[in-house]
């Protein structure tokens, strides 16, 4: 829990102590116990970047990549989420999969993308477990492997991401890694609708012109189950 002791953290910052200058970085960044200030945020969170916090760096390429408390840089922001990332930060890791995938800041590559994803995604980022999954599903910067792309949505799902669920329905309905089943198809549609997740929604309306309405009933059935063993699990 960060202590809101914003005068003795200032002082060790100043003194500085690495710690000290993240913490304050946040308190700025939040406007914990001080008034919101992104620029002194991106000040404090540099010096502790610069003695090697992986944190720091994090939310310094998080302010470069947003534009916030300093001028918008792709690739400073590439910058320290790479050096946050080969430090094990799994969000920085994420981010940077983010960057090579949409080229922002470095040159487009979806293996790079795909390399760190899997190692954000091996460390628990949900968004880096879908988008891995999508990447083997459409054979991006990996080879194509529906079975892996299953692997991956599926933990995704199990986590809540909306967008790993419509991803299963899309492998069930298409039947790429497993047999077709328009009823497990509808079952994570409607999971992912659940969550308002847009393209689910209307797909969700078209299967339910073409299903027996048993068969929507099996769906719902097991998408309630699904529901229920996950409140369970957390």
């Amino acid at each position: 829990m960060l202590a809101l002791d914003f005068e003795g953290t200032k002082a060790r910052a100043e003194q500085g102590n690495v710690s000290a200058q993240y913490n304050l970085g946040v308190m700025f960044d939040n406007g914990l116990g001080v008034t919101e200030d992104p620029a002194e945020a991106a000040r404090w969170y540099r010096l502790a970047a610069e003695q090697g916090d992986p944190e720091a760096q994090s939310n310094l390429g998080v302010l470069f990549d947003a534009g916030r408390g300093v001028p918008q840089d792709f690739v400073e922001a590439v910058k320290w989420y790479h050096k946050a990332a080969v430090q094990g930060h799994a969000r920085a890791q994420y981010n940077l999969g983010l960057m090579y995938e949409n080229g922002l800041g470095v040159r487009p590559s979806d293996a790079e993308a795909a390399a760190w994803y899997r190692q954000a995604a091996e460390r628990g980022i949900v968004a880096a477990q879908s988008n891995l999954g999508c990447l083997y599903a459409h054979g991006r910067g990996v080879p194509q492997d529906y079975a892996e792309a299953h692997r991956w949505n599926m933990l995704g799902a199990q986590s809540g991401s909306a967008q790993a669920q419509f991803n299963l329905g899309v492998l069930h309905a298409k039947g790429l890694g497993v047999p077709i089943d328009y009823i497990e198809a509808y079952k994570w549609f409607s999971l992912a609708a659940s969550q308002r997740y847009a393209q689910a929604v209307n797909v969700l309306y078209l299967f339910a012109q073409v299903m027996a309405p048993n068969e929507v009933a099996e769906a719902k059935r097991r998408a309630e189950e699904f529901t229920a063993a996950q409140g369970r699990r957390h």
